[in-house]
């Protein structure tokens, strides 16, 4: 197994995606360490959140308005996408019963590993912005 080089700008992408709950794009990722990392490549964030990704240390979360956006918690949880502004918010609750997968597997003769749930609509701030809409 090939061993990988932990610099310390694939430490600092990891640790943006990580410490952040607004599900951040490569873009913003990019350029939330430019200033630390002049020498930075936007190419160079894509391949180690694709690293990053594979071993399973973040995860993508879906696209919203043309970009991928990223999770550093990869524990099981639901979403909410805002349809007006963009915004990601993590749902840290069990809406679905445990036995959800099982059931599904069983009806549709699969194995499932895991499920996402997304729940889509407005956030309190365009609800505000834009009341009735």
């Amino acid at each position: 197994m090939k061993r990988q080089n932990f610099s310390r700008k694939r430490e600092a992408i990891l640790e943006a995606i990580c410490a952040t709950d607004t599900h951040p794009t490569a873009e913003w990722v990019y350029q939330r360490l430019k200033a630390e990392f002049p020498d930075l490549s936007l190419g160079t964030v894509y391949r180690n959140i694709a690293q990053f990704k594979s071993a399973g240390r973040i995860r993508s979360v879906g696209v919203v308005k043309g970009q991928e956006r990223l999770d550093g918690d990869t524990a099981p949880h639901a979403h909410f996408v805002c349809s007006g502004c963009g915004a990601m918010l993590d749902l840290k609750r069990d809406f679905l019963p445990r036995e959800v997968n099982e059931e599904v597997g069983k009806i549709f003769g699969l194995e499932v590993e895991n499920h996402e749930l997304v729940f889509r609509g407005k956030c309190n701030h365009c609800m505000r912005k834009h009341p009735g809409a």
